[in-house]
């Protein structure tokens, strides 16, 4: 749903989200990769494990390409706030192994 200028979301119908408690607990990913169509961006979201050769795709969400550059506006906001609070997120420390799949387009 979209905010009017004032902050405040429009008038209109209200939007009830549920959030069951599987969901609610969420699925650890430390990789994404990126694919899109005329029509559709996918987002594979990975589990991988060091010194294990394989990963699996533990979510695939598929979205139009409006909803995509939301979602990426969303994010950048929300990083923005999170460092505002937290100080600069460094990106040169990575958590884990790089990992080079030899495909062109896949970042986390």
């Amino acid at each position: 749903m979209k905010d009017s200028k004032d902050g405040k979301a429009p008038n209109g119908p209200q939007l009830n989200i549920e959030l069951s408690e599987d969901i609610a607990e969420g699925t650890y990913s430390n990789l994404v990769m990126l694919a899109h169509s005329s029509e559709e961006f996918i987002l594979d979201f990975i589990r991988v494990m060091p010194g294990v050769p394989k990963a699996r795709v533990k979510s695939r969400i598929i979205v139009t390409p409006q909803h995509a550059k939301r979602l990426l506006r969303a994010l950048a906001d929300n990083i923005d706030r999170f460092e505002r609070a937290h100080g600069e997120i460094d990106e040169s420390s990575p958590q884990g192994p790089a990992i080079h799949f030899g495909v062109p387009g896949g970042e986390a």
